[in-house]
């Protein structure tokens, strides 16, 4: 069973999946508000995953996106990707 632990800070929300060994995780999204009032999210699992947005929705849909990519294009060069059980979690 998964245990789930949402840290929250003034426009940022960073989600943890504490998970037992034998268990797939999801991603995580990590969402901020910039100072000029754009979105940015990141796929922590994948360095250099990141998408803006002009609401948190958008930032976050972009990012998915731009995760699919990469992992496709992982997945045809050979690289290795990170296990998956559900693709995203997306905490509010």
């Amino acid at each position: 069973m998964a245990a789930l632990l949402c840290l929250k800070w003034p426009e940022r929300c960073i989600a943890m999946l504490l998970l037992q060994e034998d268990t797939l995780r999801m991603l995580q999204v990590e969402t901020e508000r910039e100072d000029d009032g754009r979105w940015i999210a990141e796929v922590v699992e994948l360095p250099g995953v990141m998408a803006y947005g002009a609401t948190r929705d958008e930032a976050v849909e972009r990012a998915k996106a731009l995760c699919l990519r990469a992992l496709a294009d992982r997945l045809e060069h050979g690289e290795e990707v990170p296990e998956m059980g559900n693709v995203f979690a997306v905490l509010p």
